[in-house]
């Protein structure tokens, strides 16, 4: 038992105590509520450790914050049965999609209860879903809510070449939710109508109910004539939420999620390139990536969304870090000398960008460009295509690794996530998968072990150091240096001893490591 468990059970039992002091005073009929309120007291003054231990895990446990605030009724009907089963029958479903839920569930449920929205609908983007925010369907709806092209535009939600956020965590559920809270009023504040909506249209469960109506049937959720798809979708959800609300009577073992934020929403103000995002940040890309899943390019979308989804714990040090960048050293730019029968929308292709971001950069209306001018092109600072490939795919075309000697054993408990394991040792998701041959949605079972190296170093054979002297140009900043050598600032730093002052002067001489192929 840990000192924060013996330390809340101190203040219980003090608190208790204080309650039960016996009085001298002789006790009227008024003060009758006064004893019951003492004896209740004295009662519960004998509080067991396990009991206490119970109370600790409800905090500290997300799945019982949410069950403890299920309101909506689960009916004993056939198909809540039918997907109940299922679920029991399928536990390794839950096991994958509590995974993928870990840094984001929290989330959601902090935004509905600002909404004051029932918490069950925390559980629809693994009816959705299964909770991957890259999933999409045939109908062409997108991220762990599912929206479709129309429903994301009506609500809001952009999506061009740099960006979809139906697959961005924040945009989507805020739209997600902006939807249910638009059909309640509309079903008549019916909850299972307005589900049941979310998923085919309030257009198609209306007429449901007045069909019913007309002809003098029952017009409830369960005697309406739905699509199929439809007509399992809420029993889906309520059989869902029954299992994890009595997980313990149906065997279920539902690993634990933190009760405590995991991301934070951050602004920075314009576009970012996602690299530079990382080393700030100090985190590995592949990490970024997959609490970023709506960014599609190398850089945050230049007309915004302004925003960037950070591990909570890096939230602080990370605005600290984006402070101290100028914004024109966010990006990466070149200066391009335009060629006969160069175009506009060729050198964006060339260049990893858009037509427009180049025409805006450069003050053009038009399509019209002069050979033998310049024109000064936003690029990114590292492989662009990092940015459109999947974790498995970039850890693909990394340096090997050479392990450090000090190799460690990392047993994995009850309630672990990759990323849950990757904070508590420092190192990144993307280094676990490496170290254990792992992809992001394997399943992490209780008591197997993983390796750790805590003092890896990248190295490729193919590739050597070597130490560059670089003079400081006027312009100059250390971010923009760092971005054009593939290195991050702290090393700059590290490298020059700039660390009781980060400011340079055109002229000064910097050291540089960087590899050469």
């Amino acid at each position: 038992m840990n000192v924060n468990l013996f330390i809340i059970a101190g203040s219980l039992l003090a608190v208790t105590g204080c309650q039960t002091l016996q009085s001298t005073e002789p006790q009227s009929d008024n003060d009758q509520h006064s004893v019951a309120i003492k004896a209740k007291s004295k009662k519960s003054a004998t509080v067991t450790l396990d009991e206490i231990e119970e109370q600790v895990a409800e905090v500290n446990n997300l799945w019982l914050r949410i069950s403890n605030k299920m309101q909506l009724p689960v009916t004993d009907n056939a198909l809540v049965a039918q997907y109940r089963q299922w679920y029991l029958d399928n536990p390794k479903h839950l096991e994958i999609v509590t995974q993928r839920a870990g840094p984001f569930l929290y989330y959601i449920v902090e935004q509905l209860e600002a909404r004051k929205l029932p918490i069950e609908l925390a559980l629809l983007p693994i009816v959705e879903s299964g909770f991957d925010p890259l999933a999409y369907s045939s109908g062409h709806a997108s991220g762990l809510w599912q929206l479709t092209p129309p429903t994301a535009q009506s609500f809001g939600v952009k999506t061009n070449w740099w960006y979809d956020g139906r697959q961005d965590v924040a945009s989507s559920t805020k739209a997600a939710l902006d939807l249910l809270q638009y059909l309640y009023p509309k079903m008549d504040n019916n909850w299972f109508y307005t589900i049941a909506a979310y998923n085919s249209g309030e257009g198609r469960v209306l007429n449901a109910v007045k069909h019913n109506q007309n002809r003098g049937k029952p017009a409830d959720f369960w005697s309406l004539s739905l699509p199929k798809e439809t007509a399992h979708y809420v029993p889906q959800l309520l059989a869902l939420a029954d299992v994890i609300k009595h997980a313990d009577k149906y065997g279920i073992t539902l690993t634990p999620i933190a009760n405590s934020p995991q991301i934070e929403v951050v602004n920075i103000e314009s576009q970012l390139d996602i690299n530079l995002a990382a080393d700030l940040a100090q985190i590995d890309i592949v990490d970024l990536k997959a609490i970023n899943p709506g960014l599609k390019r190398w850089a945050t979308a230049p007309q915004g969304p302004h925003q960037l989804v950070v591990p909570s714990d890096k939230a602080a040090s990370f605005k600290r870090a984006l402070a101290t960048v100028e914004p024109d050293s966010r990006i990466n730019w070149v200066r391009y000398k335009i060629k006969s029968g160069d175009s506009i929308s060729r050198i964006a292709d060339q260049f990893e960008t858009t037509a427009t971001l180049i025409r805006s950069s450069n003050g053009i209306k038009g399509n019209n460009i002069v050979a033998g001018r310049f024109l000064i092109i936003p690029v990114a600072a590292k492989d662009p295509d990092l940015a459109t490939m999947t974790a498995d795919q970039i850890l693909a075309r990394k340096a090997v690794i050479k392990s450090s000697p000090n190799k460690q054993a990392y047993t994995i408990k009850s309630g672990d996530s990759l990323w849950k394991i990757a904070q508590s040792q420092q190192v990144s998701v993307a280094q676990l998968m490496k170290w254990n041959n792992l992809k992001q949605q394997s399943t992490l079972s209780v008591g197997k072990n993983l390796v750790i190296y805590p003092n890896e170093v990248a190295v490729n054979n193919a590739t050597k150091e070597k130490t560059v002297n670089y003079r400081v140009q006027s312009g100059d900043s250390l971010a923009r240096i760092a971005t054009k050598y593939n290195v991050t600032v702290a090393e700059l730093i590290e490298w020059n001893s700039l660390q009781n002052s980060k400011l340079i002067q055109p002229g000064q001489i910097l050291k540089l490591i960087v590899t050469n192929s």
